[in-house]
C-alpha cells in the first residue's frame, strides 16, 4: 500500500501548480492542504495535521515549505518523507519585507490584478515570460486565490519565524528541488537547508524558475514519484 501524500501549496498558487503530479498520482491517496483558511503559518500547519492521516509523505512548495517546517516542529513522528520545492528556511529580511509591503499597497489601492504581473519576472526565466500556457496558469491561480486570501497569506509569511535553528532535528528522508532560474529562492537558500538536514539531497532543475512542477513536469514528477516510493 502506497504512502498517503499531502501537498502544501505556496502563496498566490492553487491546486493547479500540482496538476502534473495529481494526474500522475491519480490512483494514490493525495490531499492538497488548505492554504486559504488561516493567516498564520501555525494555523496552516495545525489545520493540515488535524485533517491528515496518521502518517504521510509531505511535499511542500514555496510558502508551503514554511508550513512544512512548522509541521515538523509539531508532529515529526507523523511525517515519513519530506520534499521541499523552491523554498527557504530563514525569516524575511528587509528587502523581502519591502517587496511584500509593495504587494499589500497594490491590493489596498485596488490593484490586486497587478500583483501577479509584478511577480511574473521573478516566477519565470526571461525566455518563458511570453509562454502563454505558463502565464495563463500563473494568472488564473492568482485570480482564483483572490485579494483577501492573498493578504492573509502575506500576513502569515511576514510573521513567520526563522526555521533554521531546528532544521538539524529533521530526521526523515528529505528531498530538495530547486529551479536554477528561480527569481525568488536561491541556491544558497537550498544549500543552507541541505547542509542542516542530515542526509538531505538537492536536485537542481535546469532552466526552471519558481514553478518547476508546471515548468518541467517531465523532470519533477519522476523525481518525486521515485522519492515517495523509494
Amino acid at each position: 500500500m502506497s504512502l498517503p501524500i499531502i501537498l502544501i501549496t505556496g502563496q498566490l498558487l492553487t491546486d493547479a501548480v500540482w496538476q502534473p503530479l495529481l494526474d500522475a498520482w491519480g490512483d494514490r491517496e493525495v490531499t492538497v492542504s488548505d492554504n486559504r483558511s488561516d493567516d498564520t503559518i501555525e494555523g496552516f500547519a495545525q489545520r493540515l495535521l488535524d485533517n491528515a492521516p496518521p502518517r504521510f509523505a509531505l511535499v511542500a512548495h514555496a510558502m508551503g515549505g514554511f508550513v512544512a517546517f512548522e509541521v515538523m516542529r509539531r508532529a515529526p513522528e507523523r511525517v515519513a518523507k519530506l520534499a521541499l520545492i523552491s523554498t527557504l528556511a530563514s525569516a524575511d529580511g528587509p528587502a523581502q519585507t519591502a517587496r511584500r509591503q509593495g504587494y499589500i499597497d497594490l491590493v489596498e489601492s485596488g490593484r490586486f490584478d497587478q500583483v501577479v504581473e509584478e511577480r511574473i519576472p521573478i516566477l519565470f526565466p526571461e525566455e518563458k515570460r511570453s509562454d502563454a500556457r505558463l502565464l495563463g496558469i500563473a494568472r488564473q491561480m492568482a485570480a482564483d486565490t483572490g485579494a483577501d486570501t492573498f493578504l492573509a497569506q502575506q500576513r502569515a509569511i511576514m510573521a513567520r519565524i526563522d526555521s533554521r535553528p531546528r532544521l538539524g532535528e529533521i530526521a526523515v528522508p528529505t528531498l530538495l528541488i530547486w529551479g536554477e532560474r528561480d527569481g525568488i529562492t536561491s541556491r544558497a537558500h537550498h544549500d543552507e537547508i541541505l547542509d542542516a538536514i542530515p542526509g538531505a539531497r538537492l536536485e537542481v532543475v535546469a532552466g526552471a524558475g519558481h514553478l518547476p512542477t508546471v515548468e518541467a513536469p517531465e523532470v519533477v514528477v519522476p523525481l518525486l514519484t521515485e522519492f515517495v516510493d523509494g
